[in-house]
């Protein structure tokens, strides 16, 4: 590459300042607007009748490529072009969805209690149901990062949403967290199925979690080589000389689990905040924030500073991260916290002799507490209770986005107005609420929109009728389901379960794909950014360069998806 227009390409994203809060919320509500308008249109017509890749592209990616691009000065307007058409759409009667689908929910907790011992085993081992809101709020994240650093690349994408320098906000500055976020949701998987996790020897759960982590160290070191091999632009402030996010990813994990002894006797929410303030003690008090700014890059420490020292607050985003998916994946959100507490309340074994009191059911290390501890165990397979889900995610919306303002207003990181405040380049206190309270938030919005209001509806009189008989029968019709065994007598979808097309079917496989789209949009981008001259590209011109860009970023897992359709369980975690 040629080195005058290397420097001019490092120059083109260097030294940005940002946007506003607002201005980053309106562009991110595009894609809520978007899936608004797919789900009151998937409603409203036949089940029969599907939409197709094109149709799915142009109603929900489309839009999100326009909000950061052409339209990104007009957020509020683009906004409005997609919310009127879903209102007049929803003004019509929803359609039936013809013949019922058999139930993907799991019997009634009272129904488990009859179950054989084998049975019962059997749902201790079942994963955990899909949450369409969390499958649809993790894709459009994934797709926002995806079109985000290829349009940067060209002058259609405006500067002030391109990354910061040093302070200000900005939509790949939030992507970037928004990332770290959503890997913390999902990493509460192996919690919430088996809580006692946190009690396993720490040092083979190390092993096992650095052996996982390897092969993104792997992608980690092979994009440093690249990087260097071809002389491709590169912004070193962004974490270092030789540091990228795919090194920072693999260490989360394994940081995560050092604190597991913590997250056994505290709140993980608790925990997350801490770790935060601990980095901006470090920041403020141990001058590490003067350190990243103006310190030179002699060692191999310093010329990778902003890496590390931005570990920490990142290790703070992705506990918050996973502190939501406790919430959210379970059926209720106080189920993780309630097995937290049994274990934290089980008694050793050596304190057992000495105690004459016999501990509560289900708490102490007597077979029969050990019993009742597992028996609460199969709640995992319970229909979630949606609505308490939301008003504890609204609970923490509202505290996150409070201590970010509590935080702007005590000046924690400086007066905003004079170019201080949100700092994504060393994860500072500010960045980290600014990122847990903007991805609650949306988590709640998908929630609301499509779990609990387009897609909810109460079953028809004919479904009604047929729930009333299956509930008199459930201990006949209870058996087969713990098997895996259709049974005829289960043929209706569960009040509050999710509707069909919900998630909309190209974010579902966008989702399953999640690392696999992610390393081809990084290639791609490499390849268009090698080939073409991007920053001196008309915005038409950039425009349908993007638009086939995210046609094959979303169009190879919908064919990947299509290959491998019948060869496995799917919609489970």
């Amino acid at each position: 590459m040629d080195g005058g227009y290397k420097q001019a390409k490092e120059g083109f994203v260097s030294g940005m300042t940002g946007s506003t809060i607002t201005h980053i919320n309106l562009i991110s509500l595009v894609a809520l607007s978007a899936v608004s308008l797919y789900a009151a249109l998937r409603t409203r017509i036949p089940a029969t009748r599907e939409i197709g890749f094109f149709s799915s592209w142009m109603i929900l990616i489309f839009p999100m490529l326009l909000a950061m691009t052409m339209a990104a000065n007009y957020p509020l307007y683009l906004n409005l072009f997609l919310l009127l058409p879903t209102g007049l759409i929803l003004r019509y009667p929803r359609t039936e969805s013809g013949t019922p689908l058999p139930s993907s929910q799991p019997p009634s907790p009272s129904v488990q209690a009859h179950a054989p011992s084998h049975a019962r085993q059997r749902i201790q081992l079942q994963k955990i149901p899909p949450l369409p809101a969390l499958t649809t709020y993790r894709a459009h994240m994934m797709l926002m990062t995806v079109l985000a650093i290829l349009a940067v690349d060209f002058p259609v994408f405006p500067r002030e949403l391109a990354k910061c320098e040093t302070f200000g906000v900005s939509l790949m500055d939030l992507g970037v967290g928004s990332f770290v976020f959503s890997q913390g949701v999902v990493s509460a998987i192996p919690l919430v199925k088996d809580a006692s996790y946190l009690q396993a020897p720490l040092f083979p759960k190390l092993l096992r979690v650095t052996w996982k982590s390897l092969p993104i160290i792997a992608l980690g070191l092979l994009r440093v080589l690249l990087v260097k091999g071809t002389e491709y632009p590169e912004h070193v402030t962004e974490y270092g000389v030789h540091w990228n996010f795919f090194i920072t990813l693999a260490v989360l994990p394994v940081l995560q689990v050092l604190l597991h002894p913590l997250l056994l006797r505290l709140p993980i929410s608790m925990v997350g905040s801490l770790v935060g303030v601990v980095q901006q003690i470090a920041l403020s008090q141990l001058e590490l924030r003067e350190y990243v700014v103006s310190a030179p890059r002699t060692s191999l420490v310093s010329a990778n500073k902003e890496g590390i020292v931005s570990l920490l607050g990142y290790l703070s985003i992705q506990l918050l991260g996973l502190s939501a998916g406790t919430l959210i994946l379970p059926p209720t959100p106080s189920f993780f916290r309630r097995r937290q507490q049994a274990l934290s309340n089980v008694q050793p074994e050596k304190d057992k002799r000495r105690n004459s009191n016999p501990p509560s059911p289900g708490f102490g290390v007597d077979q029969e507490g050990k019993d009742n501890f597992k028996r609460r165990e199969v709640d995992l397979a319970s229909p979630r209770q949606l609505e308490k889900t939301a008003t504890e995610l609204s609970a923490y919306a509202i505290m996150w986005w409070a201590f970010l303002g509590l935080a702007r207003l005590t000046r924690v990181d400086g007066r905003w107005s004079e170019g201080m405040g949100v700092s994504r380049r060393m994860v500072n206190i500010s960045y980290i609420l600014w990122v847990a309270a903007f991805n609650v938030s949306f988590l709640l919005c998908y929630l609301l929109i499509l779990d609990l209001w387009i897609f909810a509806h109460p079953p028809s009189r004919s479904k009604a009728k047929h729930h009333k008989k299956t509930d008199q029968n459930s201990e006949v019709s209870a058996a087969p389901a713990y098997l895996g065994i259709s049974d005829p007598r289960q043929l209706s979808t569960p009040a509050g379960s999710h509707g069909f097309g919900n998630p909309p079917k190209l974010l579902e496989v966008v989702n399953r794909h999640g690392l696999s789209v992610f390393l081809l949009a990084n290639v791609l981008t490499g390849l268009i950014n090698l080939t073409m001259s991007t920053m001196y590209m008309s915005d038409w011109r950039a425009l349908v360069i993007l638009s086939l860009y995210s046609i094959v970023c979303c169009g190879a897992p919908w064919v990947w998806s299509s290959w491998r359709k019948g060869a496995g369980a799917k919609g489970v975690y």
